[in-house]
């Protein structure tokens, strides 16, 4: 099943589906109506997964199905094929950045094996994560912010003070950005789009080390997805603000509500992700247009054999 799933056609077939969301988003940026531009990258992206050769079905969308009239949890995508595979997809994480046309909104899918990715409910999630190359088990996250800092710089070798940690900019998480701050770190707030802010530990380039905080569960198992690919570590634990989220959680088959999650077990197969800028960002470019032709910036990454490929797409207008 697995090397169905992650066959090289289906990979670049990955990419034309992030691209055309994308592109669909990116001619509402700076607009100012968010519902516009994300329901143009749905719209995109749905036409262009319904071309597909494969048997999908969406596990982590636009919401359930009496809230999202496309691409909602459950909808089943593609013209159908021996690839049985379960979808985790935001077609336009960064609403208000594209809006405002302000960076690091992007277009982003991942898929794996049917059954192998975690149907996680639209709530909240306390998420811990850093990228490759430290033992296992370095973060926790039952541990203080502070204590995750200090084990980090302890396995990379260096002061407290040399680790950044990226936080979305919330006031629930100044506990968080003070206890961050305690033991001499820097603090990279964000404004919108966790999933980046993940996937950015595990690109030396970005200068971020470790990200913290609460945001959306169902982009946890995206950002997870990625992180499998380049390898790196994730905790997650969902939160429940009330009955009807937890009513959420049983809805698709989640009875431990206080379980840890780590990154093998949201993602539970090697996967393919894909993400492709729609504005310019630290990750990726943004979609532009130059000389009569429109550009795009994918990155996408195939976990059963660590591949990243970052493709630079060219097209007449």
């Amino acid at each position: 099943m697995s090397s169905e799933v992650l066959d090289r056609s289906l990979i670049l077939d990955a990419v034309r589906v992030t691209e055309a969301a994308a592109i669909a988003a990116w001619k509402l940026a700076g607009r100012g109506d968010e519902i516009a531009a994300d329901q143009a990258a749905v719209d995109a992206m749905r036409t262009a997964l319904n071309e597909l050769a494969v048997d999908g079905e969406i596990v982590i969308g636009e919401g359930e199905r009496d809230e999202a009239p496309m691409l909602y949890i459950g909808e089943k995508v593609g013209k159908g094929g021996k690839a049985k595979i379960d979808i985790a997809l935001d077609p336009l994480e960064g609403t208000t950045l594209t809006a405002k046309a302000m960076a690091n909104a992007l277009a982003v899918m991942a898929w794996a094996p049917k059954g192998t990715l975690l149907n996680a409910p639209d709530t909240y999630m306390d998420k811990i994560a850093c990228g490759p190359g430290y033992p296992a088990g370095v973060i926790d996250l039952d541990k203080s912010p502070a204590d995750n800092v200090q084990a980090l710089a302890k396995a990379k070798g260096v002061n407290p003070s040399e680790i950044t940690v990226c936080i979305l900019d919330r006031p629930r998480h100044a506990e968080i950005i003070a206890s961050v701050r305690s033991v001499g770190a820097r603090v990279h707030l964000i404004t919108d789009g966790d999933v980046a802010g993940v996937i950015n530990t595990a690109d030396p380039e970005t200068g971020i080390d470790l990200y913290v905080g609460s945001g959306g569960a169902p982009e946890g198992v995206l950002a997870c997805a990625a992180l499998k690919c380049v390898g790196g570590q994730f905790q997650g634990r969902l939160v429940f603000r009330n009955g009807d989220e937890r009513a959420r959680a049983a809805r698709v088959g989640i009875t431990d509500l206080d379980k840890k999650y780590d990154l093998h077990e949201m993602v539970r197969a090697d996967a393919i992700f894909a993400a492709t800028g729609v504005t310019k960002g630290a990750l990726l470019d943004g979609v532009r247009v130059a000389g009569g032709f429109i550009h795009t910036h994918t990155l996408v990454m195939n976990s059963a054999t660590g591949t990243v490929r970052e493709v630079r797409m060219k097209r007449p207008l």
